[in-house]
């Protein structure tokens, strides 16, 4: 048996058919922000293929208005090793696709350490929950109309019966 298999179970080729083929986006950014890993999921989410992806900054699926402070943290995590958002949190932001196309993920990061320890670059699971995001967003406007419309019921006089 080798060592990487389990009881006739191939770990290393389910992990690389997950890794490449699996649903989710898996993307890695190096130390300097480039895309160095785009996955199929990545590609079917945002639209790029990998050959388009790979060498390209972050920039590529960040809205404009999130990339400061996207990367004043990047650089933070670069510079310290440490991020507050590595322990599984995940996060919720607007994201773009091919051609400006804005999507809405949900991603988790996980650092990328060298061997020796140093760090070398950022990865992430995303998930595109647009469709979720915007059945929700009308669920909750439903509910303020609803919420002002029986507000403006309870405040009007009522009606005398007619008699």
């Amino acid at each position: 048996m080798s060592p990487n298999s389990h009881f006739g179970f191939d770990t290393d080729r389910f992990c690389w058919k997950l890794i490449h083929e699996g649903p989710d986006a898996i993307i890695y950014a190096d130390f300097g922000g480039l895309i160095r890993f785009w996955n199929h999921g990545a590609e079917r989410i945002f639209g790029y293929s990998a050959k388009e992806a790979i060498g390209m900054s972050l920039d590529l699926i960040m809205p404009e208005n999130l990339r400061a402070r996207h990367w004043t943290a990047y650089g933070e995590t670069m510079r310290t090793g440490k991020t507050r958002y590595g322990d599984g949190d995940v996060l919720a932001v607007p994201a773009l696709g091919k051609g400006g196309t804005r999507i809405s993920i949900e991603f988790t990061i996980f650092p990328y350490r060298h061997a020796d320890g140093t760090l070398q670059g950022v990865g992430a699971i995303l998930r595109d929950v647009t469709k979720r995001f915007e059945e929700t967003k009308a669920l909750r406007e439903e509910i303020i109309a609803l919420r002002k419309e029986g507000a403006a019921r309870q405040t009007s006089p009522p009606n005398p019966s007619p008699g």
